[in-house]
């Protein structure tokens, strides 16, 4: 059984008010969800969803407070921890949460499950090893990206912040309304609502090339997230269809104003609801690095309106004043970006194929389908 391996124990109450924003993290279903002085778990610390995003498993490779929200191993019997982190993943625990209303995880449920692993801690490790080679390299690439980004936009405060800040226009510029640029906008838009797509079509599909892409908060990051969709929903979501670089601006919710880069994949990609989408091959560099900016950024939140459920309509989007260079400097800095936004693009590629073939090799590795035990780790 699994509690045989593991102990999960319930995660502990810390409202936000009362986080003291020390060195550790505070550990809930999605992720880190803020910091404190006090820590309820030693390194590595494993934790999966108890409400919310349930069954999901993080690893923390420091020590940290794991929230009630989640359940963490409390100990290890004679298991490797970074093996138990992947083994979880097989698990598909979220089909064994309780309740209607707000369905729960219980640690006393899971503990009773019946589970096959190998019983070798060497073996355990090697496995674990291999899984980890490629989720390290992920890692790398996204630290890469983070450092190309965070350049592109200095050189981007470098050409334009002093104009936003001063308001001056130089020769050549202009302030326009966005919808008056030669750009594409559009909204979340299928042959129906979302609803419809859920009730009528055979949605979820892990064996289709079908992607549809939105914007979630992982780690207080807010980035992409993939959800494999089946032939008949992509072909319903004919208007949302997406082809890569477009960018994706969350405009409801708790992330409204979340500004992401659609990646170039070699898969049938289409929006998720609650965004909105700008396509144009002339401003898409400029306006990327504008709405990530901090004058951007202040520009969405001055259309933003509800607290309960902030959000900004595309109508309003599309009447912000926008300052825009004249062409030839305009093409200068696409000159200087597109290399940096080629590179990054190709590490989102990279990254996509990594977690594929890992996640291809995960199932196979835990089975014993792989045999490890002749492999030099």
């Amino acid at each position: 059984m699994l509690g045989d391996l593991i102990t999960f124990q319930r995660g502990h109450d810390l409202p936000k008010s009362k986080m003291k924003g020390g060195k550790y993290p505070v550990v809930g279903s999605n992720g880190i969800i803020g910091w404190h002085n006090e820590y309820t778990t030693d390194e590595p610390g494993i934790t999966i969803g108890r409400s919310g995003n349930i069954g999901k498993p993080f690893l923390y490779k420091g020590k940290s407070w794991s929230h009630n929200t989640t359940l963490y191993v409390k100990e290890y019997k004679g298991v490797a921890p970074l093996f138990i982190y992947y083994f979880l993943q097989t698990l598909n625990l979220a089909n064994y949460a309780g309740g209607s209303a707000v369905p729960t995880l219980n640690r006393n449920h899971i503990h009773t499950l019946n589970v096959h692993v190998p019983i070798s801690i060497r073996e355990q490790e090697k496995i674990a090893g291999i899984l980890m080679t490629f989720d390290n390299r992920i890692g790398i690439n996204e630290r890469i990206n983070d450092n190309l980004q965070q350049q592109a936009q200095a050189v981007f405060d470098q050409w334009f912040g002093s104009h936003f800040e001063n308001s001056t226009i130089p020769i050549g510029w202009e302030v326009t309304n966005l919808g008056d640029m030669d750009v594409l906008i559009t909204d979340y838009v299928a042959n129906g609502s979302f609803k419809s797509l859920a009730e009528n079509v055979q949605y979820l599909s892990e064996e289709t090339n079908n992607v549809l892409i939105r914007l979630t908060d992982y780690n207080n990051n807010y980035n992409s997230d993939m959800i494999y969709i089946s032939d008949d929903a992509y072909e319903f979501l004919e208007k949302s269809k997406l082809f890569g670089g477009e960018l994706i601006i969350s405009n409801v919710g708790a992330n409204v104003g979340t500004v992401f880069r659609c990646p170039r994949l070699n898969k049938r990609m289409s929006l998720a609801p609650n965004a909105v989408l700008l396509r144009s091959k002339l401003y898409e560099h400029y306006l990327y690095l504008l709405f990530t900016s901090a004058y951007g950024q202040h520009l969405l939140r001055s259309i933003v309106t509800g607290s309960a459920q902030p959000k900004f309509n595309k109508t309003n989007f599309k009447a912000l004043k926008v300052l825009v260079p004249d062409k030839d400097t305009l093409s200068l800095f696409n000159d200087i970006y597109a290399p940096i936004y080629e590179q990054i693009t190709l590490n989102h590629m990279e990254n996509a194929q990594l977690s594929n073939l890992r996640d291809t090799l995960l199932p196979k590795l835990m089975s014993g389908e792989i045999d490890v035990s002749s492999i030099d780790i």
